[in-house]
């Protein structure tokens, strides 16, 4: 796997410069919605192949809106389709935004991660003394292991009051 490593600071204010914008953003999608996860799962998807047969349906009962029932609410379709055609760009541009934070902030994750270990690991073998001894000890603690039984107690435990 070949990566470049990120070499890159982030001021204070250009943090908040972002989360500005983040903010902006949502004020100007206040319509914007939380579906829940079983939601999203019941709810029929429109993708790449269904943007046209949406466009032909919408063309369809604007020119014929006679075999529609009353009920059917065409203003509210032709509202829904165009929030849609507005929406998309800015969905793959936040996608594509989304991807991009998310492997600069997976990368610095990992650098940062491999280099405390490289610490770790020096310390370790720079012998006992010199006042490292309980911060080793310290950091040694993310790697330490519970023991086979604690941990079969501990599942017996959570199984338990599961049930009760």
């Amino acid at each position: 796997m070949s990566m470049s490593p990120i070499s890159a600071t982030l001021t204070q204010v250009d943090r908040d410069a972002v989360m500005d914008a983040v903010a902006t953003i949502k004020e100007k999608l206040p319509f914007l919605i939380d579906v829940s996860a079983d939601d999203r799962k019941a709810l029929p998807k429109m993708g790449d192949k269904s943007r046209a047969f949406v466009s032909k349906a919408l063309e369809v009962a604007t020119q014929n809106p006679d075999f529609l029932p009353r009920s059917f609410n065409l203003e509210e379709m032709r509202k829904d389709v165009q929030l849609f055609e507005a929406m998309y760009p800015i969905v793959v541009a936040l996608t594509q935004l989304q991807e991009l934070v998310d492997d600069t902030c997976l990368a610095a994750g990992s650098e940062a991660y491999a280099a405390a270990l490289k610490v770790y690991t020096y310390a370790k073998a720079s012998g006992q003394g010199g006042g490292l001894d309980a911060v080793v000890g310290e950091m040694g603690q993310r790697f330490a292991r519970k023991p086979r039984k604690a941990k079969a107690q501990e599942e017996t435990m959570k199984t338990e009051g599961a049930t009760a």
